[in-house]
């Protein structure tokens, strides 16, 4: 007797496709983000600690030195930059917890591409982080800074740039990771050094040339600098004082324009998408 054979039939893909795959794991990292409270708050304490307890008992001891301007107001595009930066990478960081419960196996035999998924993860990272920092930006009446609508813009602009490029650089760490613990320890020694390098905390001015050449060779410098030069610009300071606490970022004897600050966080960012998306291709 013969037996007839059941068709299977197996999803086309397509851009179309894949655009909705990213916008199911933009949306699962949202939802997962907005549920998680804890994190939330616990992602938000450590700037906020810098910020007001660090910032007022440095600014106790620079007041003088730096007159017309509080610390505070100086520290503030870092403490921004600080946000978005952990935010993005303990966003990036999750793929690690999806690959322990296997989750993350059940997305890479869907039928879309892998790259959909690393863009997906690091759009919603990006996001995640631009809102966090968003808290942070809302404080900035407390340390001086206005709130000017084409300030706000820009920050936000340049905070999700910012986003994009660290979350994209914490996928591509997580991408071949197997357990949290070593993917925590490898974020810790790459962040921490990067934070304190990127004239966060302190200004890039006359700094000894070994430690100027780690600041300029140092990512995050290009992603801090914007926002503290687009805050800046909203303030009425000294042009002495602004020389110190503002001094932008110097190749040789070139100054570095803001633009191109940018195009460098822009151009990371690509670059380390595509190493993500190539780590995810040859994931299991």
């Amino acid at each position: 007797m013969a037996t007839e054979a059941i068709g299977v039939r197996v999803p086309v893909q397509g851009a179309g496709h894949d655009l909705r795959a990213v916008k199911v794991v933009l949306h699962r990292e949202l939802l997962r983000f907005v549920n998680d409270r804890t994190r939330m708050l616990s992602m938000l304490l450590q700037p906020v600690l810098w910020l007001f307890v660090m910032g007022t008992g440095l600014g106790s001891l620079v007041r003088g030195a730096i007159p017309g301007i509080d610390y505070r107001t100086f520290m503030y595009p870092g403490m921004i930059s600080m946000t978005v930066i952990m935010t993005g990478m303990f966003s990036a960081g999750s793929i690690v917890w999806d690959r322990e419960f296997g989750f993350l196996r059940e997305m890479l035999v869907a039928p879309v591409s892998r790259g959909a998924i690393v863009v997906g993860k690091c759009l919603g990272g990006a996001v995640v982080a631009t809102g966090q920092g968003v808290i942070i930006l809302a404080m900035a009446g407390l340390v001086g800074v206005p709130y000017s609508p084409a300030l706000i813009v820009t920050m936000l602009a340049e905070m999700f740039l910012a986003a994009f490029t660290i979350t994209a650089f914490g996928v591509m760490l997580a991408a071949r990771m197997r357990n949290m613990q070593t993917l925590f320890g490898l974020m810790q020694m790459a962040i921490m050094p990067m934070l304190f390098l990127s004239g966060a905390m302190f200004p890039l001015a006359n700094l000894p040339s070994w430690l100027h050449l780690l600041t300029v060779i140092n990512p995050m410098t290009y992603a801090v600098d914007p926002m503290r030069h687009a805050v800046f610009s909203y303030l009425d300071v000294p042009a002495q004082v602004n020389a110190v606490l503002n001094p932008g970022v110097r190749w040789f004897d070139f100054q570095v324009p803001v633009g191109v600050e940018l195009g460098v966080v822009a151009l990371l960012g690509a670059v380390l998408l595509g190493v993500g998306i190539a780590q995810f291709r040859r994931a299991e």
